[in-house]
């Protein structure tokens, strides 16, 4: 069992630079009082793992609301607003505020009573240590071969502490379930069962303005509740005793630290080098065994569920996909709520129509996915950002959003017919009458050379709202295919019939749509 670190050991998340940013072509790190004090200097955060930094935007927008005042549930809307409006106004955050907030909590990573986002009981309550490998994204860790990394059970190399306090964000926020560590806390029952993170398989969306003083503020949810539960809002720094397994998730969830920043299922402890540079070893189990809390990330776009006699109507979060490009969600982010609609885009959207107009007009949106399975495997993460798009939102500009809203279903209703009658052809062309579990090669081939061209369609049909939207993604439908099967409609006359008929097909289905609309 490890010792504590000694007394010297100390790295601090407030003051030691840890936090990748950009300002014009120049890089450089951060710590937490850095990144607030220079935030209208800098332009953006530049992490290297999109899933660490839509973890630490939400730490960042509770840290905000903090100390600017936006974190008073007393405030009307129209009060809050005209806050956060003067707030940008100032051009910076008050050092003063800053200052006080960050003097007044602790953030000593390697703190031995209260190390910050972790749990210093591990130490006692697990038997052994997770080890460093299974802490690190893509090392492999205990049996797992070593395919594509030089580490393995007998080579497990320290991590910068910068990386690894990052790497903590993820685990927090986007950790997986299943079996982990045994932990058996005093007043609890010994357990290794984890429940995944409450942003696993995610996909958020921020806003981006021209600073990061700008993307911060813009980034503060709004309270939309009627009441806030009783009881102080605290996120984990802030408490005033460490949290343990019966406490970690007791209670309401609270707006805005709790809701941001409290809601993790993992329970973690680093363990330092020598100089606190590095961190050499890792605790990494179960937080709590509590059930999840019902509540709505307000970076999430979901999908309702309509209301039968089976199921009550209730919301599903968007899951994050590598191979979906993201202004195929533009039709959730602009439409405006509607209750008996069946999307709901993030409720961080509701709230940016009553920024002042320069920055609405500039204010992009940052997207951050990480393409996860619901358990344990870890696909892909992928980041991207939109154009500025707030004017075309349905309370700016009702015309586009209905436009873009169209284009959206129409460019997945080709692909689907895409898909249908791609399968067919392929079927008649080498005569195949067996049931397939899997899609026949052309069906991926085609939908991968479709999407791309379906771009094009979608922003060229923005400038041609007169140009019929069916016909347009049929014909990009019909192009993919014809490439896909090119070789063998060289080769074969009944592979030619068969994609002559079914490229037919989608020019007859795209036209009785456009009767029917």
């Amino acid at each position: 069992m490890s010792a504590l670190p000694p007394p010297t050991t100390s790295y601090s998340a407030a003051d030691n630079p840890w936090i990748d940013v950009r300002t014009g072509g120049q890089y450089d790190q951060v710590g937490l009082r850095s990144l607030f004090l220079d935030a209208h200097r800098i332009d953006d955060l530049a992490l290297p793992q999109p899933p660490a930094a839509s973890a630490l935007l939400r730490i960042a927008a509770a840290i905000t609301a903090r100390i600017t005042g936006l974190d008073d549930p007393e405030l009307t809307a129209s009060q809050w607003n005209a806050l956060r409006r003067s707030r940008l106004a100032e051009g910076r955050f008050d050092p003063d505020a800053v200052h006080t907030y960050f003097d007044q909590h602790g953030w000593d990573v390697f703190d031995p009573v209260r190390p910050w986002l972790q749990t210093p009981s591990l130490r006692t309550e697990c038997d052994h240590s997770t080890g460093i490998n299974a802490f690190v994204p893509g090392r492999p860790a205990g049996r797992n071969f070593a395919w594509f990394s030089p580490h393995g059970h007998h080579t497990a190399e320290p991590v910068p502490t910068a990386e690894a306090l990052q790497i903590l964000l993820i685990h927090h926020y986007y950790g997986r379930s299943g079996t982990g560590t045994t932990r058996t806390p005093l007043d609890g029952v010994t357990s290794r069962q984890q429940t995944s993170g409450p942003l696993r398989s995610s996909v958020s969306f921020h806003p981006l303005g021209r600073t990061l003083h700008e993307t911060l503020l813009a980034g503060v949810p709004a309270f939309t509740g009627d009441d806030q539960p009783p009881g102080a809002d605290t996120c984990p720094w802030e408490q005033a005793t460490p949290p343990g397994p019966q406490t970690t998730l007791h209670g309401p969830v609270t707006w805005p630290g709790r809701q941001l920043t409290g809601l993790s299922r993992h329970a973690i402890l680093l363990v330092p080098g020598d100089d606190g540079t590095t961190v050499t070893d890792a605790y990494l189990t179960w937080a709590t065994q509590e059930d999840k809390p019902i509540t709505t990330d307000p970076y999430l776009a979901y999908r309702i569920i309509p209301e039968t006699k089976k199921v009550d109507r209730r919301r599903i979060l968007y899951r994050a996909d590598a191979a979906r490009a993201w202004w195929r969600d533009l039709e959730t982010l602009l439409l405006a709520p509607d209750e008996h609609g069946t999307q709901c885009r993030p409720a961080i959207f509701d709230t940016l129509n009553d920024l002042p107009e320069p920055l609405r007009r500039s204010l992009r949106i940052r997207v951050h996915g990480f393409d996860q399975d619901g358990k344990v495997v870890d696909h892909q993460w992928y980041t991207a950002i939109t154009p500025p798009l707030l004017n075309w939102t349905q309370e700016h500009d009702p015309a586009k959003a209905q436009r873009i809203a169209e284009c959206c279903r129409e460019a997945e209703q080709a692909a689907r017919r895409l898909q249908t009658v791609t399968k067919r052809a392929w079927d008649t062309a080498m005569r195949s009458s067996r049931r397939r579990t899997t899609p026949p090669p052309w069906v991926n081939k085609s939908l991968t050379r479709y999407w791309p061209k379906a771009e094009t369609v979608f922003w060229r049909l923005l400038e041609e709202p007169d140009t019929p939207a069916p016909t347009a993604f049929a014909a990009a439908a019909a192009a993919a295919l014809r490439e896909t099967t090119e070789a063998a409609r060289t080769r074969q006359a009944s592979a030619a019939r068969a994609v002559a008929h079914a490229v037919q097909e989608l020019y007859r289905r795209s036209a009785t749509r456009r009767k029917a609309a």
